[in-house]
């Protein structure tokens, strides 16, 4: 077990190169993708780590007992067997701390989905007796649009301050996002940041490059550019965002500044899996190599673990 507990927990620190690498280089559909599982995996394994250690460290605390030595059994009462202790470097501090880092972790994914579930409640009872199964337009002076995971949603305070061309392009936006189940890589990416705050990078890239899928969506739909760079201008213009932020909102989030450019520039070339020779590539590699030593530094913590308890313990 030893100091290998401790990679899962420091590894998302890679999270800020690979991320401005990745929504750089690659395409935005692979690095939405690509930075969602990198995010996902060492999440699951920081969390898992940080139990790990929180099983550790409950032998520090009182009630507890070592074995009892009066009765003769070799087995503890507990899981402060001194193997045990002797497993992961630090344990007095580390296990310690890691009970309440779990908790924490535990109550900010929990008010995340929390918050998330209320925001799209809140945003379907909004529809409640409007008409339009694919988009609904409501008569709101407040200027957004945003997609559910089944059904477009515009206000006409947005849709007045828009072209009839640019209107096109904002329901074709939105209509990839549909598509693409892009909340739900919002979604996890939101809750991988909570359960590592060294993720925070990952998310902010995937807000953007899940935006700029969309974007090149949109663009592909309608034919011309420009008028989605211009639709993006106007709509971050005159919004005000979106209900909840693991919505996929036209111009809530993301830096707009970029995704225009971005648009006003050639379409980025879909290459799935770019030359290990190249920045793309090293995104690529280097997020593919901290997600695989994530797991498995992971994985031979919690055998070890098990196995050290499994010889030390009556369970």
């Amino acid at each position: 077990m030893g100091v290998f507990v401790f990679l899962p927990l420091v590894l998302p620190l890679t999270a800020w190169p690979v991320a401005r690498l990745a929504e750089g280089r690659l395409h935005p559909r692979t690095a939405t993708r690509l930075l969602t599982a990198v995010a996902l995996v060492m999440a699951v394994c920081s969390t898992l780590c940080l139990a790990l250690l929180m099983v550790v460290g409950t032998a520090q605390l009182s009630g507890n007992p070592p074995p009892d030595s009066v009765r003769g059994d070799p087995h503890p009462d507990g899981w402060s067997d001194p193997e045990v202790r002797a497993a992961v470097p630090h344990d007095e501090i580390a296990g310690r701390a890691a009970i309440p880092a779990l908790g924490v972790v535990a109550v900010l994914c929990g008010c995340a989905l929390h918050r998330h579930r209320r925001g799209a409640r809140l945003a379907r009872r909004a529809l409640t007796g409007l008409p339009g199964r694919e988009v609904a337009v409501l008569p709101d002076r407040a200027p957004y649009a945003y997609a559910l995971p089944d059904r477009i949603v515009a206000t006409t305070g947005l849709l007045g301050g828009l072209a009839p061309a640019e209107r096109r392009a904002l329901f074709a936006h939105e209509r990839a996002h549909l598509a693409a189940r892009h909340h739900r890589y919002l979604l996890a990416v939101h809750l991988a940041a909570r359960a590592s705050p060294f993720l925070r990078p990952l998310r902010t890239a995937v807000v953007y490059t899940a935006e700029r899928w969309a974007d090149e969506e949109a663009a592909r739909a309608v034919g011309d550019r420009r008028t989605v760079a211009r639709a993006i201008g106007k709509a971050a213009l005159l919004s005000t965002g979106s209900p909840a932020p693991t919505l996929a909102a036209l111009a809530a989030t993301g830096p707009v500044p970029r995704r225009v450019a971005a648009l006003l520039g050639p379409a980025p070339m879909a290459r799935d899996w770019p030359s290990a020779f190249t920045a793309a590539g090293l995104a690529v590699w280097g997020a593919a190599a901290g997600a695989l030593v994530s797991a498995m530094s992971s994985a031979n913590s919690a055998i070890t673990l098990f196995l050290i308890l499994h010889a030390a313990t009556p369970l």
